[in-house]
């Protein structure tokens, strides 16, 4: 397996069946938190490419919109996506199945935390995009909007 990606703490990496040679053109990503066998993604290499860019862009913006409860319901996570168009792709991270919503300059993902729980954060290039959220049933614990 070569390893190409690492969890900033190191608890887990992604990586792929390698052969020299080999002619797989959008291989498997495969989870591995160390103590499992390697779990594969739902997504082939270059969809994984997209969900994990999505993910650190989200992660990484300037301006968030982060719920203060750290886990939402399915029916507070519908009223927060209603507005944003889902991003064609299955779930990404196999520890917390997530999905990816976006509308120009926001996205935000949606993780599964449980039995109808959900976590989520949102990241936008410019406080504005946020307004999409700002009319929400949600408590925000950070509102940049």
């Amino acid at each position: 397996m070569l390893v190409f990606g690492v969890e900033n703490q190191g608890g887990f990496v992604w990586s792929l069946l390698w052969t020299l040679g080999g002619k797989e053109t959008d291989p498997t990503v495969w989870f591995c938190d160390g103590s499992e066998r390697p779990i594969a993604e739902q997504e082939p290499f270059s969809g994984f490419l997209l969900q994990f860019s999505l993910f650190e862009a989200a992660m990484g913006a300037d301006y968030l919109a982060l719920p203060h409860s750290l886990e939402l319901t399915a029916q507070q996570v519908d009223q927060l996506t209603a507005r944003l168009d889902p991003v064609p792709l299955r779930t990404f991270w196999p520890w917390a199945p997530t999905r990816f919503y976006v509308a120009p300059g926001l996205i935000m993902h949606v993780c599964q935390a449980g039995d109808n729980k959900f976590e989520v954060w949102a990241g936008a290039t410019h406080r504005s995009a946020l307004s999409l959220l700002a009319d929400a049933p949600v408590e925000w614990s950070c509102f940049d909007g």
